[in-house]
């Protein structure tokens, strides 16, 4: 699988999110409490175990679930790089919110005794990414194995093939309640599409990720000699700027137009930062 650049420039709340799960799973499961996340109608219903369902979004039960999940997670960054990070907030909290009330409806509707505890962990963000992944991810490369036609995506669809399944009905029920998030994310429902946070709120992340790319940005690139050149030479403060094939293929690797990204950097005089702005606020107009 791959989602662009490696890393996760420009996608602060993946990492972040990433990052909570992996820490829930891992302490959880030191304190052995990992097999008792998994939302289950008793406690929901009668216990009124509210933690229950807050803990069960972010921590998977089992190592190989969170392994899935977690690859899952960072390939579906390319959305919050398209997007921009505010909006995929707004996808995130949306599919968990939803596909969590499904969960509970359908344990309301089943009581079944084989799902008593549904699998725990972000089954409704990943599955719900699944939506945009199929409409949204074009197919670059086509291959047959044994005879099977598989395209570059056929791996994806594949590990989530193996999260969806991992704990049979369990995991089952959580991952169709992801896809029924998704879509009607997918549809707009209640103009979803527009809803943003203050930006307040989400710079703060933001910012994160660009000084740590500008911190590991080498020295000699395109924007530093024409700032150096800028600094020592104000009569050239208005050159004309050269896009950086590596950050065009970068823009692309986002989902945006060649030609939209090389022109956005040369208004950005190639500083991949304002360009990516440019191109997702030109997006969403």
């Amino acid at each position: 699988m791959n989602g662009g650049p490696s890393g996760f420039h420009n996608a602060p709340f993946t990492r972040t999110f990433i990052t909570a799960s992996a820490i829930l799973t891992v302490l959880l499961g030191v304190q052995g409490r990992s097999s008792r996340l998994g939302l289950s109608y008793e406690e929901i219903f009668q216990k009124l175990h509210i933690w229950r369902l807050i803990a069960s979004v972010f921590a998977f039960s089992s190592t190989p679930e969170l392994i899935f999940g977690s690859c899952l997670l960072y390939y579906f960054r390319v959305f919050e790089r398209q997007i921009g990070s505010n909006k995929h907030s707004i996808f995130i909290l949306f599919s968990i919110l939803v596909s969590s009330l499904f969960e509970i409806l359908a344990l309301a509707y089943l009581q079944e005794p084989s799902l008593s505890r549904l699998a725990s962990g972000p089954y409704g963000l990943i599955f719900a990414s699944f939506i945009p992944f199929y409409f949204d991810i074009p197919v670059t490369s086509r291959f047959r194995i044994c005879g099977v036609s598989l395209s570059d995506k056929s791996f994806t669809y594949l590990a989530g093939l193996q999260l969806l399944f991992s704990s049979w009905k369990r995991s089952l029920v959580p991952g169709l309640c992801g896809v029924f998030a998704g879509s009607l994310y997918r549809l707009n429902l209640l103009g979803i599409h527009k809803v943003k946070f203050p930006e307040n709120l989400t710079s703060f992340f933001s910012r994160l990720s660009w000084s740590s790319f500008a911190i590991s940005r080498p020295r000699n690139t395109p924007t530093h000699v024409a700032r150096e050149t800028e600094n020592n030479h104000p009569s050239a403060r208005t050159p004309i700027f050269e896009p950086s094939e590596a950050f065009v293929a970068q823009l692309v690797s986002m989902g945006f137009d060649g030609s939209s990204a090389r022109q956005a950097l040369v208004h950005a005089r190639n500083d991949i930062n304002i360009a990516t702005n440019i191109l997702l606020e030109a997006q969403a107009r």
